[in-house]
């Protein structure tokens, strides 16, 4: 039998009140900052198969505690909605989900992902049909991070914020993330060890294409050159371009990672499209960088340094 000392329990002298404690809420600040995660909303414009995966992914990983799909097709948005509600009973998961095709319960979400409709071929949001969309839903978002979970939304987070005058900070597509998982897995097959012990990065832009900046990798804590051949490098960078797009699961999940991220403002960085401010001598487009993000959206870029070859590739992928 496990004996937890005295100290293991909190008294109401340390700060908490018995029934807060019975409820698994402390009364402390730092609770506090915890208890606004576990209350907050993710709103998904669109309940398409990449909607739906994004609303999966965020249930399974318990990060907020509802999540609402919003489509003009109600019916399909409630119908996934309760499927993936009825699934948390297998998974364990506890986040509440509901569907809607009213744009108006966007209000008080603390992230909003553009994501694709039910039902059309063409399903990602975008061209002209996008902005009506931004526009319609951006009085309701208050200052929330918009995340654009499409391969295809580059043009569209640029019309955000040349045409809706959104803040660039809040514009954050998610789809690279997915991308970088993809080359990291293979990066991993060719050491023969996981994916988790591999750090690297993508930048570029689409549709020119993307560059893995291979002299700032790592595996294991070893410079990734050091152990892969030029070979297996060469291997590596001749299937990148079969890489994209990536399937809606992996879309699915890279966009509730970053939902995740900014609303627990996590201390990892994210690559994520981003409207360029100046890196790599380019304004005013779309490009990949490693960001932090953080409640209020993107807290800062990261450019990493690279070799004359890697800025050149870059160079050329942003034209």
């Amino acid at each position: 039998m496990l004996i937890l000392p005295a100290t293991s329990f909190p008294s109401a002298s340390a700060g908490f009140s018995p029934q807060a404690y019975a409820d698994g809420i402390k009364t402390s600040e730092p609770q506090s900052r915890i208890l606004h995660v576990l209350v907050s909303t993710v709103c998904i414009i669109g309940a398409g198969e990449l909607g739906g995966a994004t609303a999966h992914a965020l249930a399974r990983h318990e990060c907020v505690s509802r999540v609402i799909l919003i489509d003009d097709s109600a019916g399909v948005a409630a119908g996934k909605a309760l499927d993936i509600l009825q699934a948390g009973a297998v998974d364990g998961s506890h986040t509440h989900l509901e569907g809607s095709a009213d744009l108006s319960r966007v209000v008080g979400a603390a992230v909003c992902v553009i994501a694709d409709r039910s039902g059309r071929t063409s399903n990602e949001w975008q061209g002209d049909e996008g902005l009506g969309l931004l526009n319609r839903v951006a009085p309701y978002t208050g200052d929330a991070p918009l995340v654009f979970a499409g391969p295809s939304q580059a043009d569209l987070l640029l019309a955000a914020a040349r045409e809706a005058h959104l803040r660039r900070e809040r514009l954050i597509g998610s789809a690279p993330e997915a991308l970088l998982g993809a080359v990291k897995s293979m990066a991993a097959l060719e050491a023969q060890c996981s994916p988790a012990e591999i750090g690297l990065t993508v930048l570029g832009a689409p549709p020119r294409g993307f560059v893995v900046p291979w002299s700032e990798a790592s595996i294991g804590g070893h410079a990734l050159e050091r152990v892969l051949t030029q070979v297996q490098l060469s291997r590596i960078e001749a299937r990148l371009p079969h890489l994209w797009p990536p399937g809606s699961h992996a879309l699915g999940l890279a966009a509730a990672r970053v939902a995740e991220a900014l609303v627990t403002s996590s201390r990892r960085t994210y690559s994520i499209f981003t409207i360029l401010g100046g890196e790599f001598g380019a304004r005013g487009r779309v490009g990949v960088l490693p960001a932090l993000l953080s409640s209020r959206g993107i807290v800062a870029t990261r450019v990493p340094a690279l070799n004359t070859r890697e800025r050149v590739q870059v160079e050329n992928a942003l034209g």
